[in-house]
């Protein structure tokens, strides 16, 4: 049988110990696996951002210490990783969510090339 699987389009960084611990590196690893096979991630793993837009989606890692975020895009294609950080206060910063958009609109504008 053929993987049917999603590529992984990395715009941004990479998940990899450190700054994640081993435990949460895997539980991305796991997570967004289940993206590839397009498999739903609903909360409290996933939970979607149409403040940065349509089909994107924030995946919620928890470390030992940190509260680990990674934006990503679902398009037909491909999973697009456009961000990740560790999250420190209840709501996502206008910075990052700045910074997403303009990853994505070079994306989308390299792609129409």
């Amino acid at each position: 049988m053929e993987d049917q699987s999603k590529p992984l389009i990395w715009l941004y960084g990479e998940v990899k110990t450190p700054p994640f611990s081993q435990e949460a590196r895997i539980e991305a690893g796991v997570l967004l696996r289940q993206l590839q096979k397009s498999e739903s991630i609903g909360l409290p793993h996933s939970r979607p951002m149409s403040s940065i837009g349509t089909h994107c989606h924030e995946l919620r890692i928890r470390d030992a210490d940190k509260n680990w975020r990674i934006i990503y895009r679902i398009d037909d294609d491909a999973i697009l990783i456009i961000e990740f950080f560790n999250k420190t206060t209840r709501t996502t910063s206008k910075k990052v969510i700045e910074i997403c958009k303009k990853r994505l609109s070079k994306y989308d504008s390299d792609q129409q090339e």
